[in-house]
C-alpha cells in the first residue's frame, strides 16, 4: 500500500510496524489508535519533531526536516494525527509499506 493513501486500521498498523511493535494492535496494553488518538500519536510526533501545519483547505502538512537526523519527509492528510502518522511510517518503512491481510493475521 502507498503510505500516502494510509487510513484507519492499515495506518494504525502501519505505525505499530514502524515501531516494531509485536503485535501492532497493541501498546501499552490497551489497543492503539495511533491515527485518531493524541494520546498514541502525540508522543511519536515528539520524539521524531515533526512538525504539522493547516493547508486552510481542509488538510493537513506534517513533516520532518533531515537536520542530520535523517530523510527529508512531507505527508499530507485530512487531520494532523492522520498527516503526521503517514510522515512517521514514510520516514521508517518507505514510501509504500506491505501489511498482511487482516485474513493472513489469523492464519486463514
Amino acid at each position: 500500500m502507498k503510505t500516502s493513501e494510509l487510513t484507519g486500521e492499515a495506518l494504525d498498523r502501519a505505525v505499530g510496524k514502524a515501531m516494531k511493535l509485536q503485535d501492532p494492535y497493541w501498546h501499552e496494553g490497551r489497543c492503539a489508535w495511533f491515527s485518531t488518538d493524541w494520546a498514541e500519536g502525540g508522543p511519536i510526533i515528539e520524539r521524531q519533531s515533526i512538525s504539522i501545519c493547516d493547508l486552510e483547505n481542509g488538510e493537513w502538512r506534517a513533516q520532518l526536516d533531515s537536520k542530520g537526523c535523517g530523510p527529508y519527509c512531507r505527508h499530507y492528510g485530512p487531520t494532523p494525527l492522520i498527516a503526521a502518522m503517514r510522515c512517521y511510517v514514510a520516514l521508517v518503512l518507505g514510501d509504500e509499506v506491505e501489511l498482511p491481510s487482516v485474513a493472513e493475521k489469523i492464519g486463514l
